[in-house]
């Protein structure tokens, strides 16, 4: 049975806290694993599992042998799914976040502090962190230099369509990086899962462009 993603939980009606649990699983024999998130709206956005974070959560189990044993990091993890099923399948994960309010590494874009110079990931997660346009040149900043630190590296990003991939495109060739594959949500995602989208979102896997003068 193919894995499925509820978004019912245990509500607190006072402080809107909920617990998502998320099952990963397939036909076949592999085991089958849920992970539980506390959410709470009322707090911050960090604190709720966006549907890109489904959907990136879903491509890592998808892709779970390319990420067992790699380093990996995930940018703005907030709730940590898609990095939480990545260390499920075996790979060694550093979730980061806002500087200002995570405790597992804080690192806030386009500022180079000591922690940014020790990371050399193979993959880089991050959903859903195309939304604030202002944040933008700070993100593509911070990846070019992940992806310089460790060659043959790659970013795997999930956005909604808001964030336009003509505007991502331009900020690619602005810091000298390329699409290697994009691909639609509904495109891999169960049909349980896919069902309870309500945006269409698209993931893109970006590289350094070594072709770039």
């Amino acid at each position: 049975m193919a894995g499925s993603d509820s978004d019912s939980g245990e509500s607190d009606n006072h402080n809107m806290t909920t617990i998502s649990r998320h099952i990963f699983g397939d036909d076949s024999d592999e085991p089958i694993f849920s992970i539980s998130i506390i959410e709470n709206m009322k707090e911050e956005y960090g604190l709720f599992v966006w549907p890109c974070s489904t959907v990136l959560a879903e491509y890592v189990w998808q892709q779970r042998l390319r990420f067992s044993g790699a380093n990996v990091v995930e940018l703005g993890a907030g709730t940590c799914l898609p990095g939480l099923v990545a260390a499920k399948v075996g790979a060694d994960v550093t979730l980061t976040d806002d500087a200002n309010r995570i405790e597992v590494l804080g690192m806030s874009w386009g500022v180079w502090d000591a922690s940014i110079f020790s990371l050399q990931p193979k993959i880089i997660l991050g959903a859903d962190v195309l939304y604030d346009t202002s944040s933008f040149d700070d993100l593509f900043a911070t990846v070019k230099f992940l992806l310089q630190n460790s060659p043959g590296s790659v970013f795997i990003t999930t956005y909604h369509n808001r964030s336009g991939h003509h505007l991502i495109e331009f900020l690619m060739a602005k810091w000298g990086l390329k699409c290697i594959k994009l691909l639609d949500g509904f495109s891999f995602m169960p049909s349980d899962k896919a069902s309870g989208l309500s945006v269409n979102i698209q993931l893109a896997e970006i590289v350094l462009n070594n072709l770039q003068p």
